[in-house]
């Protein structure tokens, strides 16, 4: 197994991820939580494999500096337009994670990493990497696919068979990660390095709701429920994907 990137599945990544109410719910959660856990200042800010550069844009927004790294061409590119668009400056870097303690000198206020692991061949490799990006007393966004709600989902849907082979990787043109990652075998490999202060979950009910009462629901609806249950303790851990800030020890 290697590394995937999104060469060949940018537009589909788009349409798939950021065309409705999934992508709508995701940015909303993420950029809740970060409005929340970081001060009112100017930050130096490093975004990992920052796909089609979202995020990145939206804290470009509010004044701070952006790096921005992606390995896939057509990403990076779709990033860059996004910024120009928006009349946005960052220092845009193609780079797969591997190469970017060889090209970057200074550790960052502000990590993000936000669906990286699940894509890796060896998702705990990186965790050292990014805690040598971020500086002492900075932050780490991280957000990962959740591997508790992708056997919720397969139980919901009765696939029993798969369930018994314990296979809950994706096909491969599929937009479902190779490697989904356990809360708990993460939180395992975090310590020592990081302190999570806090944990969301990132579309906590949506993706369980039947696609007739999805059709009928409204955006505004859906981000005010998710966002109000992100957190709870019963529901949380039911996100497609979950959401850490965790700071360096």
């Amino acid at each position: 197994m290697s590394d995937r990137h999104f060469d060949q599945l940018a537009t589909r990544f788009a349409e798939k991820i950021y065309g409705g109410a999934k992508g709508a719910i995701r940015l909303a959660v993420l950029q809740a939580d970060l409005a929340e856990a970081l001060p009112d200042r100017p930050l130096r800010v490093l975004d990992i494999g920052g796909g089609l550069g979202h995020m990145s844009l939206w804290l470009a927004e509010r004044g701070h500096e952006v790096t921005f790294t992606e390995p896939a061409e057509p990403m990076l590119e779709g990033a860059r337009q996004r910024f120009a668009e928006a009349g946005q400056t960052a220092t845009f870097i193609q780079a797969p994670w591997q190469e970017l303690l060889g090209q970057l000198t200074e550790p960052y206020d502000l990590v993000l990493c936000h669906a990286v692991l699940e894509w890796l061949a060896e998702p705990h490799a990186i965790l050292p990497v990014l805690h040598q990006l971020t500086k002492p007393g900075g932050w780490l966004s991280l957000a990962f696919y959740n591997r508790d709600a992708l056997i919720y989902r397969n139980l919901l849907k009765g696939h029993f068979k798969k369930m018994r082979k314990n296979d809950m990787a994706g096909e491969k043109q599929s937009l479902t990660p190779q490697q989904p990652l356990d809360p708990r075998e993460l939180a395992t490999q975090l310590a020592g390095l990081w302190q999570v202060e806090t944990q969301s979950g990132v579309r906590v009910f949506h993706d369980y709701m039947p696609v007739e009462f999805q059709a009928r629901a409204e955006l505004v609806d859906l981000l005010e429920m998710e966002l109000a249950h992100r957190r709870h303790p019963s529901f949380a851990g039911l996100g497609r994907y979950l959401h850490w800030i965790c700071r360096p020890i």
